[in-house]
């Protein structure tokens, strides 16, 4: 996996041109459920971010192709649930691992539609849960809302910190060490309250979704 990953960065460092397509097809891999607990997409895009700032991988190309193939690989399993939920549970990888299955339609029934956008951010649920809300009949109009919504929130999360991390030390400087940890702690901090933020309005949802 590891001689995958660095040669497919390799190759778009030395590509620039090929930035978008090859981001495109490696996450539509990533959010593809047959296709992401194979396919090492998370860190190749990762991995292509910390060249950003070297110059060797562009910013824009790499965050649309990551936008719009995580778009796409959700769109296409959500559509492969609607239509054939009840021939996919029985093919790899439900029949292999039942409990990811039973797990990801748990998490579709206690959110409901918000599941498809949280699911994106948990690693083993990510391509999971848009079969899952396919097999649930969730509503088009609901699933591109939480899809395309999460797409442009998770792209950047996973591009720019690492992108962020590769500048400062490219430009790292023993003197202003106390500034770079002043940085990270209130980074953190806000992150930190993003995230609870999140929660909290996720939950303000469910309860809402629950009592109509």
């Amino acid at each position: 996996m590891s001689e995958l990953i660095a040669s497919v960065v390799h190759f778009i460092a030395q590509n620039a041109v090929w930035t978008f397509p090859i981001m495109f097809v490696t996450a539509f891999a990533e959010s593809f459920a047959f296709v992401s607990l194979i396919f090492p997409g998370l860190a190749i895009i990762i991995a292509a971010g910390l060249l950003v700032p070297s110059g060797a991988v562009p910013l824009l190309p790499l965050l649309a192709g990551t936008i719009l193939g995580s778009i796409a690989g959700d769109a296409v399993s959500w559509w492969l649930g609607r239509n054939y939920g009840h021939v996919l549970a029985a093919r790899w990888p439900f029949s292999g691992n039942p409990r990811l299955l039973a797990r990801g339609e748990a998490l579709f029934r206690r959110f409901g539609s918000v599941s498809v956008f949280i699911g994106r951010f948990l690693g083993p649920f990510r391509a999971i849960i848009p079969v899952v809300a396919g097999m649930m009949h969730l509503p088009a109009r609901q699933f591109w809302t939480a899809n395309i919504a999460s797409a442009l929130v998770w792209a950047p999360a996973i591009i720019l910190p690492g992108s962020a991390v590769a500048l400062l030390w490219k430009k790292f400087d023993p003197e202003m060490l106390w500034l770079y940890v002043t940085g990270g702690v209130v980074i953190a901090v806000l992150l930190i309250a993003a995230a609870v933020f999140v929660v909290r309005q996720t939950r303000t949802l469910v309860i809402a979704s629950d009592a109509k």
